[in-house]
Order: structure tokens, then sequence, then C-alpha cells
């Protein structure tokens, strides 16, 4: 009895060992695919961009010259000979062109104001790229190192849900306690309970990244990350001081906060332009209601600006000035808190990977077999046969959690400063 119960067990940890088949309808991806897949498809890009185009259309329409006004009338109708539309010389006829002429360069600091929110749309849609492609890389990591973990649960209930049948079937004989059953079953859905959660968890970081990929909602995604590189990354290749540098060139957050200040400066002198009245230059002709018949008269107006010469929106358009260049220091501010407290970050998260013994995982799995073993041969209770079987899960849980945090301080980096230094 005692040998049929041990190839039982020994059974039950070579199926656990087996890793479970890849879904078919599985897309498996390596990150630069996934970023150009990224950069292909996805919707929230091609509307940022429209939003550029947008803004360049409005460059066109502010090089564009007011037009001409032409207007034209014509006598209704006669009182004293009592007809409709009189022709001849009892009609009257007259006629006006004017053209409206802008004053203190207002078309030119319309242009560059255009142009200015020309550059704002297109940092804004380098400053999306940046952020979904941080979302890409971190789901990316993410998803594979969960998908790691998974695999110890799946090892762990594949296995003992063979022990808990082998005790079923030998429960009613006698040579099984009861309550060891019972501990087991308890074991395996407490197991079945925490790989739910872990499923639910992956499944909400695939949705995210299928968003992002504009892929089938059906797809199963299988991260294919570079392990070398991966275990290749060093936060001493690059100091402080040039990370910072990358930040102030290549931060699009701050390339907006820069933009807008110029944009609110280009208003100002936009605004200023505006209290000075433009002038309406036309030509007229009268058939028969002048003085004269057939007269033809040049004429020019202007407004007075006795009352409103913009005074609110200048003095609103210079608070602003003063607003966006307060947000673009806050904004620089951040970025070095930002860069430094990433780099610090990177340094601890780097030094606890490192501290882990690469030979640990493979003693654990080897260790797996002698304790079931020595269980079938009750060396060791079943609190310790359990207990190991804990500590393996939650020590394959620490590791991976260890290196995905790892990685995704690497990607703050890169995020923070603009520039993939750790690719």
């Amino acid at each position: 009895m005692r040998k049929i119960f041990t190839i039982l067990l020994i059974a039950c940890f070579i199926a656990s060992s087996v890793s479970a088949q890849i879904n078919t309808d599985t897309l498996s991806l390596k990150l630069p695919d996934a970023e150009k897949m990224f950069l292909d498809s996805n919707l929230l890009l091609l509307a940022q961009k429209y939003n550029v185009d947008a803004s360049k259309a409005q460059v066109i329409q502010a090089r564009l010259l007011p037009n001409p006004n032409f207007s034209i009338s014509h006598g209704l109708y006669s009182g004293s000979l009592h007809e409709f539309f009189p022709t001849g010389a009892n009609d009257e006829t007259s006629a006006g062109l004017s053209q409206l002429i802008l004053l203190a360069g207002k078309r030119n600091k319309q242009v560059k104001l255009a142009q200015a929110n020309v550059k704002l749309s297109e940092y804004q849609f380098f400053d999306l790229i940046r952020t979904l492609k941080y979302t890409l890389r971190t789901d990316f990591y993410n998803i594979y190192y969960l998908q790691q973990s998974a695999k110890a649960y799946d090892k762990e209930i594949s296995s003992l849900q063979q022990v808990t049948k082998a005790f079923e079937e030998q429960e009613g004989k006698g040579y099984i306690a009861e309550k060891e059953v019972v501990r087991i079953k308890a074991q395996l859905y407490s197991l079945q309970s925490e790989y739910n959660d872990l499923q639910n968890q992956i499944n909400e970081t695939e949705g995210e990244l299928k968003l992002l990929l504009q892929v089938k909602a059906v797809k199963y995604i299988n991260p294919l990350t570079d392990s070398a590189m991966v275990a290749g990354l060093n936060p001493t290749k690059y100091p402080l001081s040039a990370l910072l540098d990358s930040a102030y060139k290549n931060r699009t957050d701050l390339a907006i906060a820069r933009a807008n200040t110029d944009i609110n400066k280009y208003n100002y002198d936009y605004q200023k332009a505006l209290a000075v009245p433009d002038l309406t230059l036309s030509l007229g002709y009268d058939e028969q209601g002048s003085f004269l018949t057939n007269y033809f008269g040049i004429g020019a107006s202007i407004d007075l600006p006795f009352f409103n010469r913009n005074q609110g929106n200048i003095k609103s358009a210079k608070a602003m000035i003063d607003y966006s260049a307060a947000t673009q220091k806050s904004t620089e501010a951040t970025i070095e808190n930002n860069v430094a407290n990433a780099l610090q970050k990177a340094f601890a998260q780097d030094k606890m990977y490192h501290n882990i013994d690469s030979k640990f995982s493979n003693d654990f799995d080897r260790l797996m077999q002698q304790v079931l073993i020595n269980y079938q041969k009750r060396n060791i209770s079943l609190l310790d046969f359990l207990d190991f079987y804990d500590s393996y899960k939650q020590n394959i849980l620490q590791v991976n959690s260890i290196q995905s945090n790892r990685v995704n301080a690497f990607e703050d980096i890169n995020y923070y400063t603009g520039t993939n230094f750790f690719n």
C-alpha cells in the first residue's frame, strides 16, 4: 500500500512540474513589437494627431486677410411715379466697397499665437506618447512577473489536487486520517482563492494593455522578456546630473509649461494690439442720391478708443504670464524631485535584487520532491509538509515582486527623464 501511495505522490509532483499549455489564441510579444503596435494603432494617439492637424489649420486661418465688403442697393418703389423698381432717369442705384486694414501688427501677432498653439499641441501629443508608453512598459513587465507567480500557484494547486485525490481514494480504507484530508483540502481551497485573485489582477492589467495595443479582447498576452537585458540594468550607469539634464531637455510636460508661457506672452502682445482701432477704407458710388449725379467717393473710418481700450483683457493676459511662469518653475522643481527619487528607488530595488541567492529557487524546486517523499514516509508531519509548500509559494511571490519592482524603478527613470536610458 505504501508503494502505491508513493507512486501516486511522485506522479502528482511530476504532473505539477509540467507547465500549462498556452492558449491557442495567445499573442506572444516582445517589448519592441508591443511598442510598435501601440504607435501604429492606438486610438488616443490618432485622436491627438487630429488635434495637431487642427492647430496647424489655425495658422493658415490666422494668415488670411479680412475679406473686402461690397454692397449695392436699388430703388424698390417710387412714390411719385407709383411704380416698383423704377428705371431710367427715375431710378436710384448706389454701391460701396470697403476693406478692413488691421493695424498694430494684429495679423502677425495672431500668426505667432497660432504657431505657439501648434507647438503646444505637438508637445501634448508627445507627452501622451510618453505617458502611454510608460503604462505599456510597466503593464508588460507586471503581466510577465504576475504570470511567473501564477505558475507557482499552478504547480502547488495541481500537486495538492493530486494528493487530495489520492487521499480520498484511501480515506475510507483507514490508511489516511480524516483530519489530514480536511487540512490539505483547506490549503487547496486557500490556494485556489489566492490564485483566482491573482488571475483577476492579471486579467485587469492585460485588459489595460490590450486597450493600448488595440488587440482583440479574447487574446491572451504572453510577454517575452529579454532576461539578459533585465539582469544587466545598472543604476550607476548614469549620474544624477546627466539624468536631470536629459529631463530638462526632453520632458514634454516641461515643454508644455514653456509653451504655455510663450502662448500667454504672445496673447499679451495681441491683446495690446487689439487696443489699437482698425482702419476701414471705402469706395462709394451714388447714381442720383447726392448733390450730383453719378457720384464717386472715397472714405476712411476708424473707431475712437475713448471708452474701450481692451483694458480688462490686457490685464488678464499679463496675469496669465505670471501664472504660467510660476507653473513652469513648479514643473521644473517637480522634475528634479521626480528624477532624484526615481534614481534612489532604483538603487534600493537593485540592491535588494542582487541580495537574492540565484540558487534559492532551484533549491526549492529540488527540495519539493524530497519533502513529498519524506512526508509519504512520515518523516515529516502534515504541518511541516504544508508549511514548506507555503514557504515555496511565498518565496516565488517575493522574488517575482522584487524583480517587478526593480524593473518598474528603471522604467520610472525613463519616464521622469523623458529618455529611454534603460531599454
